[in-house]
């Protein structure tokens, strides 16, 4: 019974993938006419690479014999929602697009600013963000929700506390149990929290769609304040608008230079994208890289780009969700640090420039690097750690301090090394060049031989001899966790534009 119960589950299934691709594939035959071509996303380029990932999950499904041993909110659980979301989804845009072959210059789906145009616009950002879903819940198809890493290591320890190895479950349950950490207010204001956080309106909540949550609204501690604050008071926050949208609305404030509004990312979701007109005049769109958007814009405000929200003359004050960080202690073993000084190097040094300090971490994988070498990686278009290629989903900003009680004889060439957050035990010191970018990860077989060559570190000597701390006496050094940003100013970003085709022109590309 039970063997035939399980071939009939996976019979429905393949036939629910099979639904769901048609229904893509004729929804993509609908969408060809050239007056609904956007900026990212289109609808027209994500039907089929979703109905592509979909075949990918179902052959994987068919392969591993359906679901596997997944308990509920497993791949099962998410599948059937995802697929009845798609489906759901996807009748809203038949609804929405022209019988076929009429196909009138007056319809006012091909307006540009129209009612159905926006809601158009809508659901491909909806498209959009079930699409990115899908492909980190299932990379090349097979289920990962079960061990998926969330960027914020407080949010990551709640969910897998209270929802185990869960990636979906339903909001109502949701709420309960964010509600442990931080009460929402019954009412309206959990109704806002749930289309905030809700990001593909299944009525569901993925491990995903959190994760994309709890970067958005940095730090943890103050979460709900800070959304609050910033999406339901905030008269800058604007919800579901695509590049070309935002264009449009900053027009009728292209003469009040500061007028800003803000929105999260289409295209690089857990990312900030900030629109405002500068002093020109112009319109220009920017990704602030990870730091908390409130920090952004302070201190985009005090430098004249971010005056008037929405080009009303009334800026909040964002000053209160400021907070003192907390300091993080890291043990390092003798055995470290034996492995550092085998490389006459130290621990705080960047292991790629090999001349400034570490005081960069990097999300979720823990790397540790100066913020120099971070900043013309990530310019040179990587959006993946230059030590381990995990993708960079955050960063934080740490300060390298000595402890009480360390021998001072040994801070001039014997430092302390590798800890359990950098992640480089035994890395090789990269070879320095005058490059623009950082070079490719270290490898752990090409230790530097000659000291005097080129590839040595450039490390402070002694006349005295080094002298090493006692192994009972293993060094501990404290971290100081605090927002750091890639770039400092809106004025040195304006060059960064959101996916922009030409960075001269600012065209969107997607």
């Amino acid at each position: 019974m039970a063997v035939a119960a399980l071939r009939g589950w996976q019979r429905g299934e393949s036939r629910a993938f099979g639904r769901a691709v048609k229904l893509l594939q004729r929804l993509e035959e609908q969408c060809r006419d050239l007056r609904l071509s956007s900026s990212p996303p289109s609808l027209r380029d994500l039907l089929p690479r979703t109905a592509e990932l979909l075949r990918e999950v179902a052959q994987a499904q068919r392969a591993a014999g359906g679901g596997g041993p997944e308990g509920p909110g497993g791949a099962v659980d998410f599948l059937a929602v995802y697929l009845a979301n798609l489906e759901a989804k996807s009748r809203q845009v038949v609804a929405l697009l022209p019988p076929r072959g009429r196909k009138t210059a007056a319809d006012e789906l091909f307006r540009e600013g129209s009612r159905l145009r926006r809601q158009l616009a809508k659901l491909a950002l909806i498209f959009s963000h079930m699409h990115e879903e899908l492909s980190a819940l299932f990379p090349g198809g097979k289920y990962c929700g079960n061990t998926y890493q969330l960027t914020k290591i407080p949010a990551h320890t709640f969910w897998r506390k209270h929802c185990g190895a869960r990636c979906v479950l339903p909001w109502a349950e949701f709420e309960a149990l964010l509600c442990i950490c931080h009460p929402v207010e019954p009412g309206s204001t959990a109704l806002a929290l749930r289309s905030t956080i809700d990001l593909t309106c299944s009525g569901h909540v993925s491990i995903f769609e959190f994760d994309v949550f709890t970067r958005l609204f940095q730090p943890w501690p103050t979460l709900l304040k800070n959304w609050q604050l910033l999406a339901v008071n905030h008269p800058g926050y604007m919800a579901f608008l695509t590049y070309d949208e935002v264009r449009a609305r900053l027009q009728a404030c292209r003469d009040k230079p500061g007028s800003y509004i803000f929105r999260p990312s289409c295209t690089r979701l857990g990312q900030w994208a900030i629109g405002y007109v500068s002093s020109d005049g112009s319109i220009l769109q920017t990704i602030p890289l990870n730091k908390p958007l409130f920090q952004a814009l302070l201190e985009g405000q005090k430098e004249g780009f971010y005056l008037y929200p929405d080009g009303k003359n009334h800026n909040p004050d964002l000053t209160e969700l400021y907070q003192m960080e907390t300091y993080q202690r890291i043990h390092v073993s003798e055995e470290q640090l034996q492995l550092y000084w085998a490389m006459d190097s130290t621990f705080e040094l960047c292991k790629i420039c090999a001349e400034s300090n570490k005081d960069v971490k990097i999300e979720p994988c823990g790397h540790l690097l100066c913020g120099r070498c971070l900043a013309a990686w990530q310019q040179s278009d990587s959006q993946t750690c230059p030590f381990c290629r995990c993708e960079i989903k955050g960063q934080e900003a740490v300060s390298i301090h000595q402890s009480q009680g360390r021998p001072e004889d040994t801070s001039a060439a014997a430092e302390d090394s590798g800890d359990s957050s950098d992640g480089e035990d035994g890395e090789e010191e990269l070879e320095q060049g005058a490059t623009s970018a950082p070079p490719l990860p270290p490898r752990l077989d090409l230790f530097p031989r000659n000291p005097s060559s080129k590839c040595q570190l450039k490390v402070a000597t002694l006349a005295l001899p080094r002298l090493r701390a006692p192994r009972t006496l293993p060094r501990i050094w404290t971290v100081a966790s605090a927002p750091w940003e890639v770039t400092s100013s809106p004025q040195a970003r304006e060059g960064a534009r959101e996916t922009p085709r030409c960075a001269a022109q600012g065209s969107p590309r997607g």
